[in-house]
């Protein structure tokens, strides 16, 4: 059975062939949005939607005329405020998109509190904020004020860091939306962010223990001379941008049964296994059917 190979081959020339229809697409859009800020021209918020923002959501998967994939002007109830986009798996709302006008700033704290409102109220967890330039990707259900719900902001027009444009844009495509490659980058900003604050507000503060600590390494120097240097101390601490999930911890060996069998793990699919990122495609998957050994 060589099915399964073929299988994952494909996905990964998909996978390629996305990724250089995003770059094409970015740069398209790029060339539009120079055009339109050299003629100093207002092309309103519909005008937006058709020129730079379908393009890009076209490009990461998304089957815009397909209702089942996205909905425009969605409302979970009917009294909710509508939303731009609504994109959806397996019928569920995984996140909404809300659009402004090219020349409307996204960075304005009214346009924040809308679109985490309509992610909070229909219980979405990623939101996105765009003008079609720049793109803003939020974690409404993050327990942060609403500035440290930011996850990544991109420029478009900003062409010195396309690499990480495309990777955070393709966070939100269908296939890497479908696995939940957000999830995992979320985890690892926010854990850097904690590690950064607390590591600057020690220095500033001359932390007793990180006192102690250098004194440790360092016998010859007074506590009170390792505090005046830290007083004097310019440090920058920073953390380079995660484009790409950590991978997991090795998972432990499953210990036999109480007749030395393998327990079952019911309900776990291949699916689950690569989405956790215990097994990584292209993988050889064998099995023994009616004493028939099977591979793909």
């Amino acid at each position: 059975m060589t099915t399964g190979w073929t299988f994952f081959r494909g996905m990964s020339e998909m996978a390629h062939n996305q990724n250089d229809d995003l770059r094409s697409v970015v740069a398209l859009v790029r060339r539009r949005i120079r055009r339109f800020r050299e003629r100093k021209e207002a092309i309103g918020e519909e005008n937006t939607k058709a020129t730079l923002i379908d393009p890009i959501l076209s490009a990461l998967g998304w089957d815009l005329h397909e209702i089942e994939e996205v909905r425009h002007e969605y409302r979970r109830k009917p009294k909710d405020n509508p939303v731009d986009y609504a994109f959806f798996l397996m019928r569920t709302p995984r996140w909404f998109l809300e659009a402004k006008a090219l020349e409307k700033d996204p960075n304005d704290h009214k346009w924040k509190i809308q679109t985490l409102t309509y992610a909070t109220a229909a219980g979405v967890q990623w939101c996105v904020l765009t003008n079609g330039d720049e793109y803003h990707l939020y974690n409404s259900h993050a327990t942060v004020h609403v500035d440290d719900k930011l996850l990544r902001a991109v420029k478009i027009s900003d062409a010195d860091q396309e690499e990480c444009l495309l990777a955070t844009l393709g966070l939100l495509s269908k296939d890497k939306m479908g696995e939940n490659a957000i999830n995992a980058l979320w985890k690892a900003h926010f854990i850097d962010r904690r590690v950064k604050a607390t590591l600057k507000q020690a220095v500033d503060d001359q932390d007793a223990s990180l006192v102690r600590l250098i004194r440790k390494k360092l016998k010859d120097l007074a506590p009170s001379d390792i505090r005046e240097s830290l007083k004097r101390a310019d440090m920058r601490i920073d953390f380079p941008v995660v484009t790409t999930p950590p991978k997991p911890p090795p998972v432990a060996p499953v210990k036999p049964g109480r007749e030395g069998k393998t327990p079952k793990m019911l309900g776990v699919t291949i699916q689950d296994l690569i989405r956790a990122g215990h097994v990584e495609p292209p993988v050889k998957l064998v099995s023994d059917y009616k004493g028939t050994t099977l591979t793909a």
